[in-house]
Parts: C-alpha cells; structure tokens; sequence
C-alpha cells in the first residue's frame, strides 16, 4: 500500500513539474519578461489593453483571476501581475483581485508541495528556516502573517509559499496569515501599476522629475522603502534571535 502510494505521488509530482516546465516554455517563448516591465513596452500597448478591458470586463477580470491562482500555483513571481493588476483594474479593484487569487494559488501551492514534495523541501529548506521554528511554535499564524507583511525578508515569493510546510503550518492558519500580512506590500505594488497607468494617461514621460513630484509614483516606492527598511531591522534584532 505504501509502496503504491508512493508511485502515485511520483508520477503527479512528476506530472507537476512537467506541467510547469512546459508551461514557463511555452509563457517565454510567447512573452518576454522584459517587456512587461519596460515602459516603452507598456506604454505603446495601454491603450489597446485598457480598450480591451472596457470592452470585456467582466472575461478580463475571470481570466486574470483564474491566471493569477495558476501563475502562483506554478512558482510564478508576484512582480509582473502585481503592476499588472494595477496598470489594467486600478489599485482599489486591482488589490482586491489580486489578494484574494495570490492566496488562493499561494494555498494551493502550499498543499500540493506538502503532499508530493515534503522530503525534499525538509531537505532543502530545513537548515535556512531553522531559526525560525521557535516563532512558529509560539503562535504560527501571528509570525507568518509578520513574515508576510515584511515581505518575506527577500524570500523569493515562491519560497515564502512552501516554507511553513517545514512547520506543518495548519491550511486555515496559513490561508489567514497570507491573506492578512500580503496585503500592505502588494497593495503598494498594485499602487505603483496604477501610477503609471496614471502618468501614461497623462501622456507624460516616466523621468525622474515625474518620480519625484507626482504622489501616484512615489508614495508607492516610499511604501516599498519603507517595508523593506523595516523588514530588515525586523528580521536584523528579532527573526534572528
């Protein structure tokens, strides 16, 4: 029985990781991540993109949702769909999609990978996080949630994603503290997305003239300063204790 249990999971966590590979071939042979964060780039497709939008809502709105939970469940960075969301839905509508799709991929990814990949990350992960194990012990849901905030302390997003297994982190808990601690340094993410789609709509040049005196622009990149600083005093005196 445990010998059959333990095919299965190779073959769907194999069939996950060819998923993947498959899928991240297919998205840069279509796409060039560069692109997405140029502004040029950005700046000569807004028109057709928000026109698209206007004109299919409610399509858009399911499709990037749907998009959103997959890229996340896939190992996708949080970067491209936080600017995204955005530049395309504003920061109000666009932090609402994107918190509750990042949470419901990041979950995903956190059950799936603790069901098929529990040995490995153990493995991996085990001698970078063991530090952290006594915080987890004391209340898991209030040190991830802080973990989340702080942005994950330079944590890739995909790491932040699977770690707590380490901790065998409890789904609802887990759900609560991504949901909660993501939202103030997506928010000013998505914020920064909708500032630029703001100054591009002005039809203005990104220079660092606009940066400095235009609120759409720098109150996020202050917002982002500002939870980096704190992330790393944070995990400086405290996390490393």
């Amino acid at each position: 029985m445990n010998i059959n249990s333990s095919k299965i999971k190779l073959i769907i966590g194999a069939s996950y990781l060819v998923l993947i590979l498959t899928g991240l071939y297919f998205l840069f042979s279509a796409i060039d991540l560069k692109d997405l964060m140029s502004y040029e780039f950005i700046k000569s497709n807004k028109d057709v993109i928000l026109k698209y939008k206007n004109d299919n809502f409610l399509f858009l709105t399911v499709s990037f949702f749907i998009f959103s939970i997959i890229w996340v469940l896939l190992l996708g960075f949080a970067m491209p769909i936080l600017i995204f969301a955005g530049f395309v839905f504003g920061k109000w509508w666009g932090i609402f999609l994107i918190i509750i799709s990042t949470t419901i991929g990041a979950t995903l990814l956190y059950v799936l990978a603790g069901y098929f990949f529990r040995e490995t990350i153990n493995e991996k992960l085990a001698p970078k996080f063991y530090k952290l194990k006594k915080f987890f012990e004391k209340n898991d849901t209030l040190y991830f949630m802080t973990y989340r905030f702080l942005g994950g302390g330079g944590i890739p997003y995909a790491v932040q994603n699977i770690f707590p297994i380490l901790f065998d982190m409890k789904i609802k808990n887990y759900f609560i503290a991504t949901f909660l601690g993501s939202i103030p340094s997506m928010f000013v993410t998505v914020a920064l997305g909708s500032g630029v789609s703001k100054i591009i709509g002005q039809n203005t040049e990104l220079s660092f003239y606009i940066i400095l005196f235009s609120p759409d622009i720098y109150i996020p990149i202050l917002g982002l300063f500002v939870i980096l600083l704190i992330s790393f005093f944070i995990k400086k005196f405290y996390f490393n204790k």
